[in-house]
């Protein structure tokens, strides 16, 4: 049987599901989590090892790779395609584990911040209903859920109770507007899919207001998992026994919808560097084949046997190691950051973006400041400091409180009432009168009044009012010159970033008949409370140690430019000029980027502003972290290349963000900025080493192909040779940074790295030349086979000895800056006795290479000795790319 949402009432509803409004007992619950399953999408299950070992061939070095040894099949060059074929599959094996590793890090990671919701549930039938928290994934059909602003909807709910409900369903339609939402016994007319007010769709979030509602279907069986592909009948999850939800099969009412996940993706840091730079070479390995054809046909009048050749100084140019290298240095990273700092990096690329970070945008609520206000100071109407004027604001706020009922304490008279507390002689002891009457808050007359017995006056009653100041003013007997004085005084107060409110009282003969606002009248003025925001404890010493570390912060507020510019003085951060958003709509996006390179404050900003001005700064050439723990936020986070929130954020400001910071101690961002960077540092010693290396080694074999009459060095050589390099480069996966490289804002720019790989490339062709010279006067340029060999075991120790001493030389900005630490010497040491050794083993032989006579070495440690001078040389001529803004 199909369900009928649409034809069913509430009570219809429950009744089909077995439950009711008191929610379900907990055995019931656990019957029915047995029954219908966990509530998760199916994909969130991991892939098989054999699915992670295809996956991996999706990468594009691999890709090429396995392409070139198909190539090598087809002409029968089968010792080349053994040896490409050796490669992809440790390159898919490397990278698999370092998938798993990862992938099991991040789930262990999840379930820190894991998404809960409230539930009403009893222990037993006749005990009460009480509402409680559990992991989302717990929520079985038939739970009656509550929500409140912020929440994510856990799964599909009909709604039974709503009081201002709106949700955000950008998730799933795209539309950005809230959307109203309220229980229905039937849909308006021409309601259908996600228009239907009565439902709630996993995947949409509160924007205001709340409500209850019941469930009425979870995991892949809501319109969430069936809009992405992943409902029923997609053959992408295992249903589990009775699985069914009360919307049943999905038919042709599933609407069509455009997902978050198909137009979320953004080109983020990662992607424009790593991924540029890959392709780049991708272009340059594909043309190096029929390059080296031609010009042998050309040239030496040789055909299609170049082929094998010609496929391994493609091989040669492939930096295969980069997927595996990637991955392991950001696994590393964030298991580091998860364990020692409590930072929690959902995507791995997202945890190099964070070093390449040079702009933070920041929230001021909730992020550098409290969501509470403190007394700033209290002032008499000449503005001198008065502590009765500060006794008097808390009388009014102690009694109102009390005698008014008010549901819930306003934040400014909490403030007022621990300033007395911590300020006030006695304490809140002093502000014990006998109480008589209390006139709340309204939005009209925007003050609130407290009627006290006057304090050593029988007969007497004292009215306390306190509010806004122009409404308080106008109630109280000044003259026109001390009205325009404490009018500049407030505006005074305001302009400094302060709320100001303004305190009044009036001595009353003691009456039994109620008061009235009417009673409100020719009052004696008093003075005025300032407020400021509370700053958040650690936010000075997080903004200190971004600026030390070379990252920009740009405070992003819906608030008053001028309490932005105060909270900002308030943790040292120079405000200066405070720009606000209606400044901002007149500009165009070239205008705004130049505004916002030289502006700290934007205030009065709306959600759309603020990813607004994080679009614009990537726009122009920064890359943007944007910090934000509320709905308001989601757009920015969303926008920027690290979206990154507390972890008492909202439930969908962390489930939209790239990192969760597992406390509001904002100092462990700058930890993670750091981790960043230490990876990012990784990922660019691995390029800048290997690239020039093998770009030297390139060009070294062109040249001398089109000079000898044999080819250089046989294609299993250089491919044995190629897998020896790669096993030493798995050492830049564990490397230590130097400290010095830390301090600015790593940038991966592919002109700048090409530059540096084509002079360092060059510098090592050189020495392959220089080789070439003493082989012809060791082995006297002997082209019988023996001299073949002898020739080929020369260059091959060379090329090994030369690709150690760039792993040594080109680690660091300037080789010598700090000692040899880490794993990555001693891969150096190993890659070079492999060079010296093999040749004069048995494999020798069996790769066509002879022993060398001993001139040969006194030959070569000349040319190392001037490749490493030319190294040290050079190293410090180039700017060292990734290392700089």
């Amino acid at each position: 049987m199909t369900w009928a949402p649409e034809r069913r009432t509430p009570l219809e509803v429950l009744r089909a599901l077995d439950c009711g409004p008191r929610g379900l007992l907990e055995s019931e619950a656990d019957d029915r989590l047995a029954r219908f399953g966990e509530n998760v999408l199916p994909t969130r299950r991991p892939p098989s090892w054999a699915a992670r070992c295809v996956r991996s061939l999706r990468d594009p070095f691999t890709a090429v790779l396995a392409s070139l040894a198909v190539v090598s099949a087809l002409v029968a060059a089968w010792g080349t395609a053994a040896v490409i074929a050796v490669l992809v599959a440790v390159s898919c094996a490397l990278r698999a584990c370092g998938e798993y590793r990862a992938d099991r890090s991040a789930a262990g990671l999840r379930d820190l911040v894991a998404t809960t919701a409230t539930v009403v549930r009893r222990a037993s039938p006749d005990a009460p209903p009480a509402p409680r928290e559990i992991p989302v994934d717990q929520v079985v059909p038939g739970d009656v859920v509550r929500l409140g602003p912020g929440d994510l909807v856990p799964a599909d709910l009909r709604l039974l109770r709503a009081t201002g409900l709106t949700m955000h369903q950008a998730m799933l339609t795209g539309e950005s507007a809230p959307v109203p939402k309220s229980p229905a016994d039937e849909p308006p007319p021409g309601a259908s899919g996600f228009d239907r007010p009565e439902l709630c769709y996993q995947g949409s979030s509160v924007a205001s207001g709340s409500g209850t509602g019941v469930v009425v279907a979870t995991g892949a069986d809501t319109r969430f998992a069936a809009a992405y592909g992943a409902g029923p009948g997609s053959g992408r999850f295992r249903r589990g026994p009775g699985r069914r939800g009360l919307f049943g099969a999905r038919g042709p009412e599933t609407p069509t919808v455009r997902t978050a996940a198909a137009d979320a993706h953004r080109a983020t840091a990662f992607d424009r560097s790593v991924y540029g730079i890959s392709w780049i070479l991708i272009r340059f390995m594909l043309l190096t084949p029929p390059l080296v054809l031609m010009a042998n046909a050309a040239l030496r009048g040789r055909g299609l046997e170049t082929l094998p050749f010609a496929v391994a100084v493609a091989v040669g140019l492939t930096p295969e190691m980069l997927p595996v290298i990637v991955t392991t240095a950001l696994a590393r990273g964030a298991t580091a950051l998860s364990r020692t700092h409590g930072v929690i990096v959902k995507r791995l690329p997202a945890l190099h973006d964070l070093g390449a970070v040079d702009v933070v945008c920041v929230d001021k609520t909730g992020t550098l400041t409290q969501d509470r206000p403190v007394l700033d100071r209290a002032l008499d109407a000449s503005g001198a400091d008065d502590p009765d004027v500060l006794h008097w604001a808390a009388v009014n706020s102690l009694w109102t409180l009390q005698l008014a009922e008010v549901p819930t304490a306003d934040a400014l008279d909490e403030a007022l009432l621990d300033a007395a507390e911590q300020r006030l002689p006695g304490g809140l002891d002093a502000l014990e009168y006998d109480p008589v009457a209390a006139l709340p808050f309204d939005p009209v007359r925007r003050l609130s009044t407290a009627v006290v017995r006057t304090p050593g006056r029988i007969g007497g009653h004292t009215l306390v009012v306190k509010g806004a100041v122009e409404d308080v003013l106008e109630r109280c007997a000044l003259g026109p010159g001390e009205h325009a004085r404490v009018t500049a005084l407030a505006l005074a107060c305001a302009r400094d970033g302060l709320r100001v409110l303004a305190v009044a009282r009036a001595e009353r003969p003691a009456r039994t008949r109620a008061y009235t606002t009417a009673d409100e009248r020719g009052l004696t003025f008093t003075g005025l409370v300032a407020l400021r925001d509370a700053t958040a404890e650690t936010a000075a010493a997080a903004l200190t140690a971004l600026a030390r570390s070379g990252v920009a912060v740009k405070v992003l507020t819906g608030d008053h430019p001028g309490t932005a510019a105060r909270a900002c003085r308030d943790l040292g951060l120079e405000p200066g000029e405070v720009v606000t958003a209606e400044r901002a709509d007149a500009l165009a996006d070239a205008e705004l980027a130049a505004l916002a390179a030289r502006t700290t404050v934007f205030a009065r900003c709306t959600p759309e502003h603020k990813a607004r001005i994080v679009r614009v700064l990537r726009a122009h050439g920064h890359v943007t972290g944007f910090l934000g723990d509320g709905v308001n936020d989601l757009p920015a986070l969303r926008a920027s290349d690290v979206g990154i929130c507390p972890r008492d954020a909202v439930d969908v400001a962390r489930e939209a963000a790239d990192v969760v910071l597992a406390a509001k101690d904002l100092t462990s961002l700058d930890r993670a900025i750091e981790e960043g960077r230490r990876c990012g540092g990784t990922i660019a010693g691995y390029l800048r080493i290997t690239l020039s290396s093998n770009f030297g080694n390139v060009i070294a074999m062109l040249t001398a192909g089109l000079m000898l009459p044999f080819l250089p060095m046989l294609p299993a050589q250089v491919l044995v040779q190629n897998l020896c390099f790669d096993a030493a480069q798995l050492a830049f996966a564990y490397d230590r940074q130097d400290p010095a490289a830390l301090r600015r804002p790593l940038r991966l720019l592919p002109r700048e790295v090409l530059r540096f790989v084509t002079g360092f490339g060059l510098l090592n062709a050189a020495a392959d030349l220089a080789t070439f010279a003493v082989l012809a006067w060791a082995v006297h340029s002997d082209t019988a086979a023996g001299g073949q060999a002898s020739f080929h075991a020369g260059w091959f120790t060379e090329n090994l000895l030369t690709q150690a001493l760039v792993m040594l030389l080109l680690r660091a900005a300037r080789p010598g800056a700090g000692a040899p630490r880490g794993p990555v010497p001693l891969a150096a040491a190993t890659l070079a006795a492999a060079g010296l050794l093999l040749p004069l083993t048995p494999a020798g032989p069996a790769l066509g290479m002879a022993p060398l006579p001993a001139v040969y070495y006194a030959g070569l440690a000349v040319v190392l000795a001037l490749y490493a001078a030319g190294l040290w040389w050079m190293s410090g001529k180039v700017r060292r790319p990734g290392a700089g803004a």
